[in-house]
């Protein structure tokens, strides 16, 4: 039983090692490669899980093989557009100019109802608002809208905006994030003295966000 529970953590580790050298994507992100690359780790560790009579090698070099395939198929794809195309296709227009392309649709084998699954999720409920409509490689929809169906924006209407940057995280539930706030800008000093302002305590605090700007919000943690 303790071989098994060694056995699985080990194969584990070496899982999320391989993952993580594959690259950040997420599961729904996925290339055709590393969709394949990761559905056979999963079978090939699953063996030596299970069977404890198999060694621990029968499930580690085929991972690193794999990885080290996939590693070297991703330069590849860099290097050259057509091994690309090949292993994950093209982007393809289904919407062009605000006119559905029937046969994109037959030969993506895409129904209607994806189609309109797909838009909405991008807060589109109107085809005729939609000037292009492209699937890209890894199967989700890109849509540009017709200018007159596009929000306005403070250029278009003269207005003159700052820039304060983005809001990162610099407290997480009483602790410092250290990497937010060298993006701030902002260093502990500077936090304990907003915090002295606001009569509280680093333990106090569920999250303090923070821009460039100097410019933050506070969310105390509830008392239970």
């Amino acid at each position: 039983m303790i071989i098994s529970v060694i056995r699985t953590i080990l194969l584990y580790v070496v899982i999320i090692f391989a993952v993580r050298m594959m690259g950040k994507r997420q599961i729904s992100e996925l290339q055709t490669s590393e969709l394949v690359v990761t559905l056979l780790m999963s079978n090939i560790a699953s063996i030596p899980m299970q069977d404890t009579d198999q060694s621990m090698l029968s499930g580690i070099i085929p991972i690193m093989v794999l990885l080290v395939c996939e590693i070297f198929i991703s330069y590849l794809m860099l290097r050259r557009t057509r091994i690309r195309k090949l292993i994950c296709g093209k982007p393809v227009i289904v919407i062009n100019d605000g006119v559905i392309d029937q046969d994109a649709m037959i030969q993506l084998r895409i129904s209607t109802e994806d189609l309109y699954e797909q838009i909405r999720q991008k807060d589109v409920f109107h085809i005729e608002d939609i000037a292009y409509a492209i699937l890209e490689t890894n199967g989700k929809m890109s849509i540009l809208k017709k200018p007159a169906k596009e929000p306005v924006s403070a250029e278009q209407m003269g207005i003159e905006t700052t820039d304060s940057g983005m809001q990162t995280v610099v407290i997480s539930d009483g602790e410092l994030a250290k990497s937010s706030m060298q993006f701030c800008g902002i260093d502990k000093p500077e936090i304990d003295k907003i915090l002295k302002k606001e009569n509280l305590l680093l333990k106090d605090v569920f999250l303090m966000t923070c821009d460039k700007n100097k410019s933050y919000q506070i969310i105390k943690k509830e008392r239970k």
